[in-house]
């Protein structure tokens, strides 16, 4: 491959909370390693790769020049966006133009913003579960009741939505806001289009405003296609606010930059007046030039070597997890790089409490996530964008050690 996803990035001391941050938040982070093991960060979802070389070039180059004042974001910047849409998203250059994009600090701002516009405090908003935690808290901490609609699994083990459910709860809640998640995160789940047909038919039919985070776009394995909501129907494309950013695709997340596409002009108002009333959402100069250096035409080349290594990751450790930990259950993502192992049958096989699994995990080095704060009652995350030998010595310890130790 023409770029390095071989070599093993160390990140300690670098500000890097995968490992900076290991046994520093009780009932959050993973305990630290036990004597004579390293930490593999396999917790939050971030990549231990070095990003494509064309971002720290355009950081460079601009952070050479000696001010940094105040700025607007370039028409380059809009381009750069514009380009990526049309070309991996098959976005329509006819309707997706500058206008429809608009700054976020992160993509969770941008979901607060949204639900604020169209939401009040104490009102309910529909979300599926398995449930990214990041959507929980920022619900909880601004006082929204949350109403899950689980996915189910198919006679193939494929997580799908339970349309009747969608619809039955958002009649009965008298719901019309909700969140989506696509590709889904913690379930890895691509949708296909007749799922998203489907889904916004429901919420077309329940009045519902839209709110999609689609962060993981970028991240997608084994040849499976990321649809945008928004281009399923028009009626989709009027009712969706889209969360897009370059942090996960490409490791910036501590840059801090995202941005919304939203076509309707007036939820497009809405929400650009909600969140430009905190003063607070304003963009970096770096984070704008980074996004610069990441979408240009190395970025295109570096991402399908990425989605390709990813997906040797995850057909490595289905197959591992089908071998080796008989009761483990995992249904294989479509996209993103972490997989939401269920543990039931195995713990209680073993009489071994997730908790009593997950700390086994971290004893041996492999910082593993709890996965019940995803929803899941017996559930543990791991993030696979690490190099192969590295998710190997992971599966290898957990093997030992873990799973199958004598």
């Amino acid at each position: 491959m023409k770029y390095d996803f071989t070599s093993i990035l160390d990140r300690r001391g670098r500000d890097a909370l995968a490992l900076d941050g290991l046994g520093t938040n009780p009932g959050f982070s993973p305990d630290k390693p036990g004597p004579g093991f390293d930490a593999i960060p396999m917790w939050v979802a971030d990549m231990n790769f070095p990003t494509v070389p064309t971002v720290q070039k355009a950081i460079i180059q601009r952070a050479s020049h000696p001010a940094f004042g105040y700025f607007r974001p370039s028409k380059e910047y809009y381009d750069s966006i514009l380009r990526w849409h049309v070309q991996r998203n098959g976005a329509d250059p006819a309707l997706l133009t500058a206008d429809c994009i608009g700054y976020e600090n992160g993509v969770l701002g941008g979901v607060v913003s949204a639900l604020t516009c169209f939401a009040a405090p104490g009102d309910p908003v529909l979300v599926h579960s398995p449930t990214y935690i990041g959507f929980t808290k920022s619900l909880q901490n601004n006082g929204y009741k949350i109403v899950h609609s689980p996915l189910v699994k198919d006679e193939q083990g494929v997580w799908r939505m339970d349309y009747e459910d969608m619809d039955a709860k958002l009649k009965a809640n008298h719901i019309h806001t909700a969140i989506f998640c696509s590709p889904h995160n913690p379930c890895g789940r691509v949708w296909e289009r007749w799922e998203l047909e489907k889904a916004m038919e429901v919420y077309k039919a329940n009045d519902c405003i839209v709110i999609s985070d689609e962060i993981w776009s970028d991240i997608l394995l084994n040849g499976h296609k990321h649809i945008p909501t928004q281009l399923v129907s028009e009626d989709a494309r009027s009712r969706t606010v889209a969360l897009y950013a370059p942090s996960k695709t490409f490791n910036l997340a501590g840059l801090v930059g995202s941005y919304h596409i939203i076509y309707n002009p007036t939820l497009r108002d809405r929400v650009r007046a909600k969140s430009s009333k905190c003063h607070y959402n304003d963009m970096n100069v770096l984070s704008m030039h980074a996004l610069i250096g990441a979408y240009q035409p190395e970025g295109y080349e570096w991402v399908d070597q990425l989605c390709e290594t990813l997906s040797g990751n995850i057909n490595y450790a289905c197959d591992f997890i089908r071998e080796h930990f008989e009761g483990v259950e995992v249904a294989k993502p479509e996209g993103t790089y972490m997989l939401f192992l269920d543990c039931t049958k195995w713990c209680e096989a073993h009489g071994v409490s997730i908790d009593e699994l997950e700390k086994a995990g971290w004893a041996v080095g492999v910082a593993w996530q709890d996965g019940r704060m995803f929803h899941g009652p017996c559930a543990i995350r791991m993030n696979l964008a690490l190099p192969l030998s590295r998710v190997q010595e992971a599966f290898d310890r957990l093997d030992q050690y873990v799973f199958n130790k004598k």
